[in-house]
């Protein structure tokens, strides 16, 4: 497993060892150890979620306000752009945000800590996307800013309108936004 830095340094980028042949491929998706040693941040994994969705599709910024969930979030199909924004208004990168393709073919995974708003939009025809939170979900403290906030200005590398649901069509503007300390 290889750690690569983003311009975030508490957002990582991690890249499996990957064995492969003309049967297939195998590569060991999490190990709490390595994880540790290479991360420096021991955690407990409590919930998998695994969704599907369409080309086009863009889902966030979510984050939950109380309960904050880090994520190590991958895709087994098709591809899409995950953007993490740093919401921490303690933090020197306050504001700013990572974006970084995920794919069935790289087999990245994003580490993304606590304090971070969370969405990506689907590349290719569909993609599953699997990520696993150190935090149950609570909804009465989930909160999202809109996607396409104007002073986040975040490049989603957008064909055309993308597919949001009600609720991140109501994300709220980044300054405007419940935010951490």
């Amino acid at each position: 497993m290889k750690v690569i830095q983003t311009q975030i340094p508490d957002a990582l980028l991690i890249e499996p060892r990957v064995f492969g042949d003309d049967r297939g491929f195998f590569f060991e998706s999490f190990n709490r150890k390595k994880f540790a040693e290479l991360t420096g941040r021991d955690v407990d994994f409590v919930q998998d979620n695994h969704s599907r969705s369409v080309k086009g599709v863009l889902r966030g910024l979510h984050y939950q306000i109380q309960h904050p969930q880090a994520k190590l979030v991958r895709v087994v199909q098709g591809a899409v752009l995950d953007v993490v924004v740093d919401i921490r208004k303690s933090s020197p990168n306050f504001g700013q945000h990572v974006a970084v393709e995920l794919s069935a073919e790289n087999k990245r995974m994003f580490w993304i800590p606590e304090g971070f708003a969370h969405g990506f939009v689907v590349l290719s025809d569909s993609a599953e996307f699997l990520y696993k939170t150190t935090d149950y979900w609570s909804p009465e403290f989930e909160r999202c800013i809109a996607w396409n906030d104007a002073q986040l200005s975040i490049d989603w590398q957008l064909q055309s309108a993308p597919l949001v649901s009600a609720k991140d069509a109501q994300g709220k503007a980044f300054k405007e936004a419940d935010l951490f300390e």
